[in-house]
């Protein structure tokens, strides 16, 4: 496959950020899509195939589409797995696992699918390399066959592990929060990286590092390598030149220091580590402080949080008592937007106020609605530096 070859590419990501992954993808310079539920589709050459695992920051991975076509038939799926090209990418001792899943499809068990595409597969390659079989002693490439609504569809994954695992997150606390998941949630702000921060329940510090990476226009995906990286058909020169235009792209320091406090410190613990590894120790002020001692002097600052809530908590009463400082430091913040991620159904009746957008998101697999309340606007100010191809703009974030 030629390196400029134009190429069918799918983002994946969890339901309810399309529009997220699409507007990175918009900043990155590939403008031709198709946004589907959990997956935006584009067109772009083997270098977009860097780019975009370095720069996303709300997908979970990126694929190459090898082919697509309505099936509910075994035999069919076989026949039609089998003419597709895939020698285009794969070498005779190419390694290549497959996985599956299978949605409101006649064709359900996944294991038989499974089996099946590896079996066509296998038999494509048999034949076009004249071998009696297939050792997969080389480069990994991930297949995956999706039936969704009797559609096929056979993609292979380029990122090796999800694009979640920046690298700066070796060490796990309770309940943590995905990157990025994280990072949307910055992204569907109205932060910037002139506005005051704050995060009073941030954990191991997942959102404030997120928020610090994407106001210093760091890449995510800088500090980690992805399955793509062996395979014969992206150079090396692609990956290095990607990394430099990343490294390049490197903004200064943040004007305004972050501040992410929670109480438990040992969460915290977590969270300075995480930061340094990020690059970001400095851009962030961590502190052990309840939620109720929360207060700043300086306007038109953005909290994004996600607080205990249920299960989390385990104790109705301290619960309440949250709910009570919320009420009284948002209302002291009159100043500033307020971003709260809750699997709290009845959260605006309990701190007495009503969002100004909310937004249905899941945390793993837990629903959760992203509470959304403006503050008035800022004066206006000369808009920062945006050469980045993945930097964000002024404008209001995705509804």
């Amino acid at each position: 496959m030629p390196a400029d070859h134009n190429l069918s590419l799918i983002a994946t990501t969890a339901f309810g950020l399309e529009k997220v992954v699409a507007r990175e993808l918009q900043h990155l310079g590939y403008g031709q899509q198709q946004i589907e539920n959990g997956r935006v589709r584009f067109a772009g050459d083997a270098a977009a195939i860097c780019r975009a695992n370095l720069w996303l920051r709300s997908a979970d991975r990126v694929l190459v589409e090898v082919g697509e076509f309505p099936c509910t038939d075994f035999g069919e799926l076989f026949d039609r797995t089998t003419a597709l090209p895939w020698e285009q990418w794969f070498s005779a001792e190419a390694l290549f696992p497959v996985r599956g899943r299978s949605v409101r499809s006649t064709l359900a068990s996944v294991p038989d699918c499974q089996k099946l595409v590896k079996k066509a597969i296998a038999t494509r390659l048999q034949k076009i390399y004249d071998q009696d079989w297939c050792p997969e002693t080389g480069a990994e490439y991930g297949v995956e066959i999706a039936m969704v609504n009797d559609q096929a569809l056979l993609t292979i994954d380029t990122s090796g592990a999800g694009l979640h695992k920046r690298g700066y997150r070796t060490l796990v606390g309770a309940a943590p929060l995905r990157e990025t998941l994280a990072a949307a949630l910055v992204q569907l702000s109205y932060w910037n990286r002139e506005r005051p921060f704050a995060d009073p329940c941030c954990g191991s510090g997942t959102i404030p590092i997120e928020a610090a990476l994407i106001g210093r226009n760091i890449a995510p995906g800088l500090n980690r390598s992805f399955a793509a990286e062996s395979w014969s058909q992206i150079p090396a020169t692609l990956w290095d030149e990607a990394r430099t235009e990343a490294r390049d792209l490197i903004m200064p320091p943040l004007p305004i220091r972050m501040i992410a406090t929670d109480i438990d410190a040992r969460a915290l613990g977590l969270a300075r580590p995480h930061a340094e590894a990020a690059g970001v120790a400095d851009d962030i002020h961590f502190q052990a402080r309840p939620l109720s001692e929360l207060s700043s002097s300086r306007p038109y600052g953005c909290l994004i949080t996600n607080p205990p809530y249920g299960e989390r908590l385990g104790d109705h009463d301290m619960l309440l008592a949250l709910y009570q400082d919320m009420q009284r430091v948002f209302a002291e913040l009159d100043s500033w937007s307020i971003y709260v991620l809750t699997a709290d159904s009845q959260f605006e009746r309990a701190i007495e106020r009503k969002a100004d957008r909310r937004r249905k998101l899941y945390n793993a697999r837990i629903a959760c609605t992203y509470y959304q309340f403006y503050g008035p606007k800022p004066p206006r100010r000369q808009t920062p530096d945006s050469s980045s191809p993945a930097a964000g703009d002024e404008s209001e974030p995705e509804s």
